[in-house]
């Protein structure tokens, strides 16, 4: 049996998380500011006032029964297509932020030339598994429009899987029809998932019209919902984790029970990055432990559930790339993977509770989805990995550095990092006593220089910028 000082809830306890949670769908219910979503919940027999729904178990169960609990999200490149629920899970990039945070912790705001740069240091990374979505929000591009061009620069710059545009009911229509383009026909993809879109709750208890608009038009294409709920504890929710736990997980089903009302089976993955509220300031506390905690029960009711699990990844509070960015990022990036979360967003790059994105905390971070990887990995414990024959050989005294075994595994036995430095005194004060960041500076350059864009069909790339020029002067 493993051995985890974290705490593992008891199947017990974990019944009166979910019994607490059918409580509030039955007796207070959730608000759905969506006309589509209200006549979709009466038409199934749902209680409704208003805007409110009412929901029985029964209903919530039928519909956790035709949740996958793993699914594939397929690349342009089937190479990177990757496998989400049971065992298997990925690293994603930071999601939302308004600005760009320089190594020193200068703020600027963010632009489509960033944005494209996040897609580039995406496709290049070697842990980074799927594109993500809105990395930066470009404050030169149209409000209006710019989930297009989100869309286009993920499709082009980067051939690795990528989330979807959830801004609004036509956002996640135009994401869908620009992945049919991209698949040769829409219809290619009613029953291939090829994008993960994020919808969150609004918490206490409600979604908005934008969230489930887009829902449950990606529901019914058969594209992949993370249905998620940010509580800060004591403002939006409860001031206890357990209230949290809770209140987050009415929310989280409520919106799962919706899309497989629109397309029973359509994937879904259980999601939640709640943490505190800070006492002092009233303000989101992401590096917090509480975060962590959040993390870890979360991954334990989505397997509840037999559903796939999302938390967030390198979080913090720091506004630079410094010990406290690192050591909070660590925290919950450690937590998130070896709790069994299978979608790892804000894995790189956030810095200062959401606000900014960071190039050179993104590679640092990145670096610690390597580790993080390494760490997980079992360690082989095979005749041939323990090799009781070297160790008679070399025998009592004896030295391996010139073993023909040590030549052989060499580059490949151990992890081997590209910007933490293990180099001695000297060493490292003759390289210009750098710190992380600089080197992470240095990296990026080298980075953005060395990439090369995947290829493309030239036909399918003009059909895809003609759909957002059409679209644009609509």
């Amino acid at each position: 049996m493993m051995y985890d000082r974290m705490q593992e809830m008891s199947r017990q306890e974990m019944e009166k998380i979910h019994d607490a949670a059918m409580d509030l769908l039955k007796t207070t219910g959730v608000a759905f500011n969506d006309k589509e979503a209200l006549e979709i919940f009466k038409d199934n027999g749902f209680k409704v006032e208003g805007t409110t729904v009412f929901f029985e178990e029964p209903a919530v169960q039928k519909a956790l029964e035709t949740a996958p609990k793993r699914f594939t999200v397929h690349a342009r490149n089937p190479e990177k297509n990757v496998e989400i629920g049971e065992d298997d899970f990925v690293f994603l990039p930071g999601y939302g932020a308004p600005f760009v945070m320089d190594a020193k912790g200068n703020e600027r705001q963010a632009s489509m030339e960033d944005y494209d740069n996040f897609c580039k240091l995406i496709q290049t990374s070697p842990y980074i598994d799927m594109n993500g979505w809105m990395m930066v929000e470009p404050a030169d591009m149209p409000h209006q429009t710019v989930h297009l061009d989100l869309n286009l620069s993920n499709m082009l710059l980067c051939d690795k899987p990528f989330m979807g545009s959830p801004v609004s009911r036509q956002g996640a229509l135009d994401g869908i029809e620009m992945a049919g383009i991209l698949w040769g026909g829409k219809k290619n993809i009613m029953d291939k998932t090829v994008s993960v879109s994020l919808i969150n709750s609004l918490s206490p208890l409600q979604f908005s019209d934008e969230m489930i608009g887009s829902l449950i038009e990606l529901a019914r294409h058969n594209q992949a919902c993370v249905v998620a709920s940010l509580i800060m504890a004591g403002g939006s929710g409860p001031v206890t984790l357990g209230g949290v736990i809770a209140l987050q997980n009415a929310e989280i089903l409520a919106g799962i029970t919706l899309a497989q009302l629109v397309r029973p089976g359509a994937p879904v993955i259980y999601g939640s990055t709640s943490s505190a509220m800070d006492m002092k300031t009233g303000a989101l506390s992401i590096g917090a432990p509480e975060l962590s905690k959040n993390i870890h029960l979360v991954a334990q009711m989505a397997r509840f559930y037999n559903l796939p699990s999302r938390s967030g990844g390198g979080l913090t509070d720091s506004l630079c790339t410094d010990a406290q960015a690192g050591a909070e990022s660590a925290l919950a990036l450690y937590t998130a993977a070896t709790s069994g979360i299978n979608f790892i967003l804000h894995a790189c790059g956030i810095l200062g509770s959401y606000i900014a994105m960071s190039f050179e905390k993104f590679l640092v971070d990145e670096e610690l989805c390597g580790m993080v990887r390494n760490m997980i990995k079992p360690v082989a414990l095979t005749d041939e990995a323990i090799d009781l024959d070297i160790i008679k050989q070399v025998g009592i005294g004896g030295q391996y550095l010139t073993h023909p075994k040590t030549f052989q595994l060499c580059r490949t036995e151990f992890y081997m990092p590209s910007l933490m430095s293990r180099k001695n005194k000297d060493a490292w004060a003759k390289a210009g006593k750098q710190h992380i960041y600089q080197i992470a500076e240095d990296k990026v350059a080298q980075r953005l220089a060395a990439y090369e864009r995947p290829d493309i069909d030239p036909d399918i790339e003009k059909q895809l910028t003609d759909f957002v020029e059409k679209r644009k002067n609509q």
